[in-house]
């Protein structure tokens, strides 16, 4: 993990996390430059180094300010930018109001140096609003952490995600921010960058297997296919929950929703890294996709109360981890299912042989 590589101000906020395999390495490029943003690019090169010029991607025209030495090792990249966040109420017509926009690239961002864990492979952009006329920031912020991982595994809190060492998770997080309304509810939009020729696909998984994340039995992905092999290339993938506490429990459990995947035909937000990185062709060589994520209980009671919303979500290359039936649930079914059929089976061999046994004292009458 590398913060600022190359740059001594900590004004700014760029963390490069490098993974390197047998024969290739992943790089993923965190920034808050402009709207929150992760590159991700993977190379076929165990060398392959990130490069940065710092007076180009400051300046108000960053287009080619990153690229990957050496560029022919580049064999797929992706970004996934998080700008903005709604916050809506419900209205007794059962109509929405929306409050004004939180847009994330107008945010002042705290250092990320101070929240660096090098063992556990962790950071947090920690941010509020340059203007806040509400005051709803004035005790309160939002974040995005970041976790990168050596190893395939599993999380311990809650939603307890399946992980390898080709992902990284980020977890958004509201902190004791004011709600606008009396029963208020957050969306947060994010956006992808793709190349031509690869399509976003969101699907949904359900499985009876809740042992690690108890009550939710949906998982949701968005896949990044190659149109000409159909391969997949990155992913995005979360459970369809998010909670309201920092040591989270089942009871704290919000409902996440997502409002569908869809062409965005409007300009993306200034991002500068996007902009350094793939040039001024986004939004025509590439493409632009757009994704909203919902958050709330039963009339937003939950952030109410607690002033808190945690939402995790894995991203990395290839295929998304798929979870397996655990062994205690496989015991369970195991157990229901089996133990009728062996009572069947028993009850069947008593009778037959109950009736091969049967026999009468009395002659019959002719």
């Amino acid at each position: 993990m590398q913060y600022n590589p190359g740059w001594n101000n900590s004004s700014v906020n760029l963390l490069h996390v490098r993974a390197v395999g047998p024969s290739d390495t992943l790089h993923y490029i965190w920034s808050s430059i402009g709207a929150p943003t992760v590159l991700l690019v993977a190379t076929a090169s165990r060398s392959s180094t990130l490069c940065v010029n710092w007076t180009q991607l400051l300046s108000p025209a960053p287009a080619g300010a990153i690229w990957i030495d050496p560029p022919s090792s580049v064999v797929y990249s992706t970004a996934v930018v998080f700008t903005k966040v709604f916050e809506y109420s419900e209205a007794k017509t059962l109509e929405e109001l929306f409050y004004p926009t939180y847009d994330l690239s107008d945010f002042s961002w705290g250092s990320v140096n101070h929240t660096l864990n090098h063992t556990a492979l962790t950071a947090e952009f920690t941010g509020i609003p340059a203007t806040d006329p509400s005051g709803s920031f004035s005790n309160g912020s939002l974040a995005f952490r970041v976790t990168a991982y050596e190893a395939s595994g599993r999380d311990g809190p809650l939603p307890s995600l399946l992980h390898t060492a080709n992902s990284s998770k980020v977890e958004f997080v509201l902190a004791g921010v004011v709600p606008r309304g009396n029963s208020s509810r957050f969306v947060l939009e994010l956006a992808t960058v793709e190349e031509t020729g690869v399509a976003q696909k969101l699907r949904s998984t359900r499985s009876i297997d809740d042992e690690y994340t108890p009550t939710i039995f949906e998982m949701l992905s968005l896949v990044a296919k190659s149109q000409n092999d159909s391969s997949t290339l990155s992913f995005l993938q979360w459970k369809a929950t998010a909670y309201g506490s920092q040591t989270p429990r089942r009871e704290d459990s919000i409902q996440c929703r997502s409002r569908g995947l869809q062409a965005a035909n409007w300009s993306l937000p200034v991002s500068s890294i996007v902009h350094a990185y793939f040039g001024e062709g986004v939004g025509s060589t590439y493409t632009v996709s757009a994704i909203n994520i919902s958050f709330g209980g039963e009339d937003g009671k939950v952030y109410q109360e607690k002033r808190y919303l945690s939402w995790s979500v894995l991203l990395g290359f290839g295929q998304p981890p798929k979870d397996a039936f655990s062994p205690l649930v496989i015991s369970i079914m195991a157990v229901a299912l089996g133990t009728p059929m062996v009572m069947l089976l028993v009850g069947s061999c008593v009778v037959l042989f109950a009736q091969r046994k049967r026999y009468s004292e009395y002659e019959p009458i002719n």
